[in-house]
């Protein structure tokens, strides 16, 4: 009897757990990724978002098309949470798979001509080593494709990678994955109001 209890517990706690509509799809390891911010301010992801919901997309700076929508469909869905009052309980993560172009300065400006609000959003940047393996966790893949040439003589290369924004719980936990430039506002909104 006491083991059959134990197991219909464990049922009721699974199910309540997905009561939000949104299973677990991942996680980033246990690994702690020491990272460095627009600021040039270390800072620890997945722990700078624990606690909070995370919104997260990967971008390299010169990306001519995906990573420009992405950002700003970030920009969106933080200006959506603003209306709503609920954009405190929000973290917007943006992460570099380019760190030897992206540095805290270049994230800065790149983050500073579109205007966004950096008061609950991070660009990150970091060792190579460490940014690899972040996103392999994430489950992005970020490989290099073609490059040009500027005037200046300096060679741009440019990568072919995953489309994606994350959904990240309180816990640190991937939610749900989103194609990062061809995202529904309002569903990712709905989808965040069921993890608060």
């Amino acid at each position: 009897m006491k083991k059959l209890n134990i197991v219909l517990l464990a049922v009721i706690l699974i199910s309540l757990s997905a009561c939000n509509g949104l299973p677990i799809e991942g996680d980033f390891g246990p690994t702690h990724f020491n990272l460095i911010d627009q600021d040039n301010q270390s800072q620890i992801f997945p722990d700078l978002i624990k606690g909070k919901i995370g919104v997260v997309g990967y971008i390299f700076t010169n990306c001519p098309d995906i990573c420009p929508l992405t950002t700003n469909n970030m920009r969106l869905i933080q200006e959506e949470l603003k209306k709503e009052n609920i954009n405190d309980d929000v973290e917007f993560v943006s992460i570099s798979f380019d760190p030897e172009v992206d540095s805290p300065e270049v994230l800065k400006n790149f983050a500073e001509i579109r205007d966004l609000d950096l008061n609950n959003w991070a660009f990150l940047t970091g060792e190579k080593s460490i940014i690899d393996s972040l996103i392999k966790e994430a489950g992005v893949i970020a490989v290099v494709g073609d490059s040009s040439v500027t005037k200046e003589g300096e060679t741009i290369y440019y990568f072919i990678h995953t489309d994606r924004i994350s959904l990240i719980d309180e816990e640190g936990n991937i939610r749900k994955n989103y194609l990062g430039s061809r995202i529904n506002i309002k569903d990712v909104v709905a989808d965040i109001k069921k993890l608060l």
